[in-house]
């Protein structure tokens, strides 16, 4: 097997998975076929209704209140006990720290087999943007519980870490995420597609990636496209993506354009036919658009967190705003807008270039390993 000397059985444990539309599923996927071509077998347990062809069991699922597309998975100790018992995995990955992730870890300990989580999710903040705001401290003791019964937590970001260590949560480790530079390139731009959009030639396309919804604070997102507006006639608001808010959205702000959700080239083309990436999101773990909207060549304004700490050098491959200062946000928005974007954008470009998912699988196979042999995961310095 490359890489490695010992093929493994893993389970991944989730709620999320493709054809779902969102960073999460996204990762999933990209971590479970990288640990299949290099020799592992994987199998995912995830809810019935996803439409996705995989090995694993399939549990039934109810949608979370006010957002029905995301599914919670049953709770399934028993009957995940009894299947381990049967066809034992050397490690478990719960991707999701939900009942049926929750569950998972609890057969798991009672088996003796080693448990990794993973912290994909700001559950607790999201909470307070579904008129739920008491039950936020305890959703976060909730979670604190859940992830500290597993043998180790990974995390995709280093102040999430930091933000998780302070909250009381242990044995956290730094798994970043990559990005594919092959689909997600400024190759992709179509001519025809900003036609399509209304957009005359040297016109500014503004564009947005990600779910519709309150956690994503998509006023600011509309204050932006206005503030450039007002300053460029010429400016196109572009939405891709599909949540609760979608149809509010479209009925206050018809001359935007919502291309709904889109996968592969289709996304790929959409990424690189915008030119500036607006991403005002403050609940994010990482942010996988960030990286997708700087491997295709866009100049991305986001807070100074997550993904955008990680990978945007503000000025000179995009644009970081102080965490939750909405007014420095819009300043920085407006300043892209009218500046000449090519430099930034080939940078960016650039930086994205560096971020190899191949890298990432190796760096997470190795933890895993180091986990089925009762060793404490390592946060190896780097991965060759």
């Amino acid at each position: 097997m490359p890489g490695s000397s010992n093929a493994m059985k893993i389970t991944f444990v989730t709620d999320t998975y493709t054809p779902q539309a969102n960073g999460v599923a996204t990762t999933l996927e990209r971590l479970v076929n990288g640990l299949r071509e290099r020799g592992h077998a994987v199998d995912v347990v995830r809810p019935a209704v996803l439409a996705c062809d995989e090995e694993g069991l399939e549990v039934p699922s109810f949608g979370f209140p006010g957002y029905r597309e995301v599914r919670f998975g049953f709770p399934m100790r028993l009957v995940l006990q009894s299947r381990w018992a049967r066809q034992r995995p050397d490690v478990i990955y719960v991707a999701t720290e939900t009942p049926l992730g929750a569950s998972a870890i609890t057969a798991a300990r009672a088996l003796g087999i080693p448990a990794a989580s993973g912290f994909h999710t700001n559950f607790q903040q999201y909470v307070a943007h579904y008129r739920m705001p008491l039950l936020e401290r305890a959703t976060l003791s909730y979670l604190r519980r859940v992830h500290n019964r597993s043998n180790c937590t990974f995390v995709p970001s280093d102040d999430v870490i930091a933000q998780l260590d302070a909250q009381g949560f242990e044995n956290l480790q730094l798994l970043p995420k990559g990005v594919d530079t092959k689909l997600f390139s400024p190759k992709k731009r179509s001519s025809m597609l900003r036609r399509q959009w209304g957009v005359r030639p040297g016109g500014l396309v503004g564009l947005y990636v990600g779910r519709i919804a309150a956690e994503k604070n998509l006023p600011l997102v509309v204050e932006a496209f206005r503030e450039i507006q007002r300053r460029i006639p010429d400016f196109r608001g572009v939405f891709v993506g599909d949540g609760p808010k979608l149809e509010e959205l479209r009925r206050e702000h018809p001359d935007f354009v919502f291309a709904g959700i889109l996968r592969g080239e289709a996304l790929a083309e959409h990424y690189a036919s915008a030119d500036l990436f607006v991403f005002p999101s403050l609940t994010e773990t990482f942010g996988n658009v960030t990286l997708e909207a700087m491997a295709s060549g866009l100049a991305v304004v986001a807070f100074d967190y997550a993904a955008a700490r990680q990978h945007i050098e503000h000025g000179v491959n995009g644009f970081a705003a102080p965490f939750g200062d909405h007014k420095a946000f819009l300043e920085l928005a407006l300043d892209a807008a009218c500046r000449d974007l090519g430099p930034v954008r080939e940078a960016a470009r650039d930086s994205a270039r560096k971020v190899r998912w191949k890298k990432v699988v190796k760096r997470f196979e190795k933890q895993l390993e180091g986990l089925s042999q009762g060793i404490p995961a390592a946060d190896p310095a780097s991965v060759a």
